[in-house]
């Protein structure tokens, strides 16, 4: 079913009839700074590129549709369905229980989290960057599946990793107010510069709202050229990180 150009993409270990991927660069079309497998529409990348990337990776997957989401770092979450797939919707998050729908989110540094029921009925994927995370991105999306958190299986892809993201005292200060523990998650970098865990963060809040167990695939897309990172390139492309219920 996959092609060649799949080999390198990350595949977590879900339940039986659940599947789910993170893209790397390889295949694709797209040149200059979105070489490789861009996925993203809104970064400056030649349409036709995207559009040809976009159906590479549909050849990829045994689904009917796509639901892509405009994402803005909000807490907005979607149920979709056949009919949302047919637009783009405002929202960082969003969960079915149809089956071959896949769900996609796009980055490039933030955390990709993805959620199965351990019985496959329903599926999710969030984005969630530092905004996101301190908004409740994902305890929105857990409160809006119909199955309780602790049926819930949690895989935390690829996203930039600990020792690479230095934020400064206005972002720290801004998570504190919104996230009363998150202060736990930061570290001194150096005079004003700290280094933010948001891995752990996300992890923590998981925990916390009761999902059973919670999986990281602890892979830096800053440090590993495999992926694109915005923190460490500036102009990039995306990666997707996809998931479906397959049984």
């Amino acid at each position: 079913m996959n092609p060649e150009f799949a080999s390198d993409w990350v595949y977590p270990e879900l339940p039986d009839g659940v599947q789910a991927f993170t893209t790397t660069r390889s295949g694709g079309v797209s040149r200059g700074s979105f070489q490789g497998f861009n996925l993203a529409a809104h970064v400056g990348d030649v349409a036709a590129a995207v559009t040809r990337n976009r159906s590479a990776l549909a050849g990829a997957m045994d689904c009917r549709q796509v639901q892509w989401l405009q994402q803005v770092h909000g807490t907005a979450c979607v149920r979709a369905s056949a009919s949302t797939a047919r637009s783009v919707p405002e929202a960082d998050a969003s969960w079915t229980d149809e089956g071959a729908l896949a769900l996609a989110v796009l980055t490039a540094d933030c955390l990709p989290v993805v959620f199965a029921a351990r019985d496959a009925s329903v599926v999710a994927v969030a984005h969630a960057g530092w905004r996101g995370l301190v908004g409740g991105v994902l305890q929105a999306i857990v409160g809006k599946l119909p199955v309780e958190s602790r049926a819930l299986v949690a895989w935390i892809g690829p996203a930039i990793g600990f020792a690479r993201y230095e934020v400064g005292q206005e972002v720290r200060a801004a998570a504190m107010a919104g996230y009363a523990d998150a202060g736990a998650f930061f570290r001194v970098a150096r005079a004003g510069k700290y280094i933010f865990d948001l891995a752990g963060m996300a992890a923590e809040q998981l925990e916390r709202i009761g999902v059973s167990e919670v999986r990281c695939s602890g892979i830096c897309c800053a440090s590993d050229s495999r992926f694109y990172s915005y923190r460490r390139d500036g102009v990039t492309g995306r990666m997707a990180t996809v998931v479906w219920r397959s049984g």
